[in-house]
């Protein structure tokens, strides 16, 4: 059986794309408007996509039902597997005392909180996202921040913002290497395109998060800081990516940006060191009481960042192609196949015009990668961890059941708000609202960035979102006589600014920060940043296009 996506089942295209944004402004109205739970939430969200999947959009009842049990199977152990297994191994150094200890150093590097800010989730952050992605920097520097002080409001917020810039090449490039592979257009050309693109959004973030947090007088009082972080992140980003490959661009950018700053920061500290305003009293209270300051050896120091360190190690092992492919091949008999057929919807699913040049499957393979999964690399540097400390296999075994059980919502939420991305997904339900930006005529490079924001916004995912609209943004570009090339890393460089605000990534934020149950909060929160980020992102894709087409790299000989 295979049915072919239907993109105006009421021939309006206004009404059929409003029908399309219902499982969205579902979920997210309840989410933000009602304040409903988030796993409610997504539970709804999920239902109104396969109505509306089956009863407007035609599709049949079977294929609904198994891309919903197949998003759900994915975000299991492609998402959920991470975000556990990440916050284990914090609830591990805080069950050793370990965490006690990374606190204090870190307060010896600098006690100022925006400069933390920037260490933690900037620039380590980054480089958990290009060795791992798919929101592993959002668990780990959100439950880093947390330990160290943070507002457990902030350090969901915060992290959502700062987890932008890098998301392009997050997991070894996978945004990029699947880009490349539905567009059919030179991965060095969109890697190089997009490195010319997100680079002088990254100067801004670090500014712009700073300032998300604390005023503008606060924030320039830090401005060194802040240029040595974006401009050495910047800088590194746009060289790899031009230059060297698309693998490491965010590893070797979060690695150089964070050293920079701890080598600036040995020369240089703000004349007023900023701290929460009860943290304040409290170090008043401290210094009234001549309470005498903790001092740990250089060998209790490391031993306390040995867990992080095993951590960044392993997945950073698991993201290599080479180990992971010895891996897949040893422990997953389909592999070599890209995974198992799933059941009914393997090529059941045919995308047609405009969205695709001619008719085209849709593929659905499950790969059961169970020893592969970045979150079997966490949960393996978790169990290491634990034992080089000292816990007994009993002891993390009830430390991760603790675990589990915190964040029980979570993985409900996250897991159906996969499953509702996969239902509009196999629907066309998201092709539909994307053909809607195609409609912008001239205006197109602008609204192109907003349509790899949506992808992202509705799958969590850079990577989804390129292979959901990669094809659309090429198709439309050559019919505008705009550089496909252009539009199609614009995609990738938009979508990372839908990143904050996609449900699954808030959900991810929340369960690490211990703070289920304020979603709503949390997204109303970040929404203005990420539309206002996007903007940004488009204007400089308008600039490309019309302004300085010179500086697009030109690997193919466009339609006109």
């Amino acid at each position: 059986m295979t049915w072919t996506q239907v993109y105006d089942p009421f021939h309006h295209w206004w009404l059929s794309t409003l029908v399309a944004a219902l499982p969205v402004l579902v979920l997210l109205g309840l989410l933000a408007g009602f304040k409903v739970k988030a796993h409610l939430c997504a539970v709804a969200g999920a239902l109104t996509a396969i109505v509306c999947a089956v009863f407007v959009f035609g599709m049949p009842a079977k294929l609904a039902a198994t891309s919903f049990a197949y998003g759900t199977a994915f975000g299991l152990l492609k998402i959920v597997w991470i975000v556990v297994a990440a916050v284990f191994l914090y609830d591990i150094t805080v069950a050793t005392g370990q965490f006690e200890i990374m606190k204090h150093s870190v307060a010896g590097i600098t006690p100022d909180r925006r400069l933390q800010l920037l260490l933690i989730a900037f620039c380590f952050g980054a480089f958990i996202e290009g060795a791992a992605g798919f929101g592993t920097p959002v668990a780990i520097a959100g439950a880093f921040m947390i330990g160290l002080g943070f507002k457990p409001f902030h350090a969901a917020a915060l992290n959502l913002i700062a987890n932008t810039a890098p998301v392009a090449w997050g997991a070894i490039g996978t945004p990029v290497h699947a880009l490349t592979a539905v567009t059919g257009l030179p991965e060095s050309d969109l890697s190089a395109m997009i490195g010319r693109i997100l680079p002088l959004t990254a100067v801004i973030v670090p500014f712009w998060l700073v300032r998300a947090m604390v005023s503008w007088q606060e924030t320039f009082e830090v401005l060194p800081a802040i240029l040595v972080v974006g401009i050495s992140f910047a800088g590194t980003q746009f060289f790899w990516a031009n230059y060297m490959d698309s693998n490491l661009v965010d590893i070797a950018a979060g690695i150089v940006s964070l050293v920079a700053t701890l080598v600036f920061l040995r020369f240089w500290q703000p004349k007023k060191v900023w701290r929460f305003a009860d943290e304040r009293e409290d170090d008043a209270a401290k210094l009234a009481r001549k309470e005498v300051v903790k001092h740990y050896t250089g060998g209790q120091v490391a031993k306390a960042w040995l867990p992080f360190a095993i951590l960044s190690l392993f997945v950073l092992m698991w993201g290599l192609p080479t180990v992971k492919a010895a891996m897949g091949k040893a422990t997953t008999p389909a592999f070599k196949a890209g995974g198992w057929e799933v059941p009914y919807l393997h090529k059941a699913v045919l995308r047609a015009q405009p969205v695709v040049a001619k008719p085209t499957a849709e593929n659905a393979k499950f790969d059961f990668n169970w020893l592969t999964a970045t979150g079997t690399g966490c949960f393996l540097a978790a169990l290491l961890a634990g034992a080089l400390l000292g816990l007994r296999p009993g002891a993390m075994l009830k430390i991760f059941g603790q675990t589990v059980y915190r964040m029980r919502f979570a993985i409900i939420a996250m897991s159906c708000m996969l499953g509702l991305g996969y239902v509009t997904r196999y629907s066309g339900m998201d092709a539909v609202l994307g053909l809607a930006f195609t409609r912008t005529g001239w205006l197109f490079p602008f609204f192109g960035s907003y349509i790899g924001w949506l992808g992202v916004a509705l799958t969590g995912s850079d990577t989804s979102s390129n292979v959901l609209f990669g094809g659309l943004q090429k198709f439309t570009a050559q019919q505008l006589n705009i550089s496909p090339i252009l539009m199609c890393a614009t995609n990738s460089a938009g979508g990372v600014m839908g990143k904050m605000i996609d449900a699954q990534s808030i959900c991810i934020a929340t369960a690490a920060t211990n703070q289920v149950g304020n979603e709503g909060m949390i997204f109303r929160f970040v929404f203005w940043h990420s539309v206002a980020l996007a903007a940004i992102v488009g204007v400089i894709v308008m600039l490309y296009a019309y302004v300085f087409p010179q500086f697009i790299p030109n690997g193919l000989t466009f339609i006109h």
